[in-house]
């Protein structure tokens, strides 16, 4: 049975360059460059601003890229990854998360915000006065905003209480920058991305209305999802904050979020068993691919220069290579790339990224926030 998407079939792998030692993850700078002008010029030309996450990359050596283009800040998950854009001199960036900001997370938030233009996220009244409490007496103050629950019902607070909260975040002595959403139920299938672009923008027009009828000033209105950044750039979205799209992935190919020819990111791996009949081994496991596997995507990643072959499962160092039948099977020895499933984790688990250039190994590059998970 055919367990490839017809996307999956036109997907296009970095070269990997000679002699690399796997398993390791290869990033291609010119697709990355090509990736990032081409989403800094769509919504240029939409009038929205740019605000990439970091949580894809994890490193400066790209926010810097993306920022040079014409990104106006950066967007980051958590604290710790905020802290590496500071130290690297990335002066404006968003925590898009509700910190809870108690003990060392407080401490964390006074010391950015004396040092960088920060702002962070709430969703509910408690968050913005226990933010208020953890900031109480500083000089510099994080500002914030509010996130909205647009349809993935993870975190985000509804346009109805939105009011309730901002009033508690003024009450907090805290400036309100505005709010933000993340469209993530796009990630529920392709046939749910036009929907979930379409609920950011009338979720948060909602929100905005609330609040400007009940005296807010709003200026930052934000969305972000990698495959829903284009269709929700219009008005009142002010603000689009995409990550994936700087390297792509399988996922967000078959979302229509990539390029199924610009993948800039892809896992070289080396085969070191074929000893069952209709499969190999590869020697990037979950360690090195991770396991995120959406119900309508079959296997943990592809290999397009082996045509039909989806990596069916993953141990911790093993990576199952289903191959079709009439395919000529790859040799012991042989180097293959593989097409994740998702990027962001995969960049998680690995201390350098092999950069290149038409094949050509440039440099290995520090993942700078790897392990920054809080």
């Amino acid at each position: 049975m055919d367990q490839l998407t017809a996307i999956d079939r036109t997907l296009i792998a970095p070269v990997l360059p000679e002699g690399i030692d796997t398993p390791a993850v290869v990033v291609d700078l010119d697709r990355v460059d090509a990736n990032i002008a081409r989403m800094q010029t769509l919504l240029d030309g939409r009038g929205v601003d740019l605000r990439p996450h970091a949580k894809t990359h994890k490193s400066p050596f790209f926010a810097e890229r993306q920022l040079v283009a014409g990104a106006v800040g950066i967007t980051v998950a958590v604290l710790g990854e905020a802290a590496v854009m500071a130290d690297a001199g990335i002066e404006d960036v968003f925590v898009a998360y509700p910190v809870w900001a108690v003990g060392a997370k407080a401490r964390r938030v006074r010391e950015l915000a004396g040092r960088i233009r920060l702002a962070v996220g709430v969703d509910s009244g408690e968050g913005a006065t226990q933010l208020g409490r953890a900031v109480d007496g500083a000089d510099d103050r994080p500002d914030v905003l509010i996130e909205i629950d647009s349809g993935e019902r993870r975190t985000g607070t509804d346009a109805v209480r939105v009011v309730d909260v901002a009033r508690a975040v003024v009450d907090a002595g805290l400036t309100l920058r505005g709010v933000f959403t993340h469209g993530g139920h796009a990630y529920r299938g392709p046939d749910r991305v036009v929907e979930a672009a379409m609920d950011e923008g009338s979720t948060l027009d909602a929100a905005v209305r609330r609040l400007r009828d009940a005296g807010f000033d709003v200026p930052v209105v934000s969305a972000g999802s990698t495959p829903t950044a284009v269709a929700s750039s219009a008005d009142p979205i002010t603000e689009e904050r995409p990550g994936t799209y700087v390297f792509g992935d399988r996922q967000q190919a078959n979302l229509g979020g990539s390029d199924p020819s610009s993948l800039a990111l892809a896992v070289a791996a080396t085969v070191v068993s074929t000893a069952v009949a209709g499969r190999c081994v590869l020697d990037s496991g979950a360690k090195a691919l991770a396991k995120d596997r959406p119900g309508w995507l079959a296997g943990h990643g592809v290999v397009p220069q082996l045509p039909g072959a989806v990596i069916g499962s993953v141990y911790d160092h093993h990576a199952v290579l289903d191959l079709p039948p009439g395919l000529t099977p790859p040799r012991v020895g042989d180097v293959v790339a593989v097409v994740p499933n998702h990027a962001c984790p995969v960049v998680n688990l690995t201390d350098e990224l092999v950069l290149t250039r038409g094949g050509e190994h440039v440099e290995d590059l520090p993942v700078l926030a790897r392990g920054r998970t809080r």
